[in-house]
């Protein structure tokens, strides 16, 4: 099972990501991740890497496509895997399949801007534990105050309502176009648009039946 997870920030992608990792049984992979696991294990390509992150530059999507091959090649990825914020531009889309990377299905989280606004804006943090609380939907008995410790929460700078905007404004430009390119692709993978706005157990249960349709689809058993 090999998955590309789209969705704008706030669109409970991680959450979705672990559910669909753990019945699938295959990884979740982010740029992030690969980069992380290629400057730790000293690759030839993750000293590329590192020498150009070292420099503030940003790594090509060539070296980037480079690391997608080296990782999926691990031993934890037979059965499959799941790019969680990868690719991110059409030219990333287009270099995985140059690289002959096959992708079985696209999962598309899809949901309404005012609702990202208020999930992303709402949520509190306590940074000691990483306790997650949102002021409307799961908020700490007493406001503002860690329910286990009273420790006081906070709002991270991205979490601002200026920071979300700017962040959905740049989904818009430069990942959101990604939907027509997988759903126009001749012989492409399965496109799958699920309705975020949602609760988590629906979205989950729209997402497995969906991928169920699949011929590679098994529960790993």
């Amino acid at each position: 099972m090999r998955l590309i997870l789209l969705g704008p920030p706030g669109a409970g992608k991680g959450t979705q990501a672990k559910f669909i990792c753990e019945h699938f049984h295959v990884p979740q992979i982010s740029t992030g991740d690969m980069l992380r696991c290629a400057v730790k294990a000293g690759t030839q390509l993750g000293h590329q890497a590192k020498s150009i992150m070292d420099k503030g530059g940003l790594v090509s999507d060539d070296l980037i496509v480079g690391l997608v091959k080296e990782r999926i090649a691990s031993p934890d990825c037979q059965n499959g895997f799941l790019f969680d914020g990868f690719p991110r531009t059409i030219p990333q889309a287009e270099a995985i399949q140059s690289a002959g990377i096959n992708i079985d299905a696209i999962v598309e989280i899809s949901v309404s801007e005012s609702i990202i606004i208020n999930r992303i804006t709402g949520r509190r943090i306590h940074m000691a534990s990483g306790r997650t609380y949102h002021v409307e939907c799961n908020p700490p008995k007493i406001p503002n105050q860690d329910d286990i410790t009273g420790d006081p929460l906070i709002q991270r700078e991205d979490d601002h309502e200026e920071t979300v905007i700017r962040r959905l404004d740049e989904y818009r430009r430069l990942t959101a176009v990604l939907s027509d390119f997988y759903r126009q692709a001749a012989n492409g993978p399965l496109f799958l648009r699920v309705d975020g706005n949602r609760s988590i157990s629906d979205v989950t249960r729209d997402i497995m039946v969906g991928l169920s349709r699949l011929p590679t689809a098994n529960d790993g058993h």
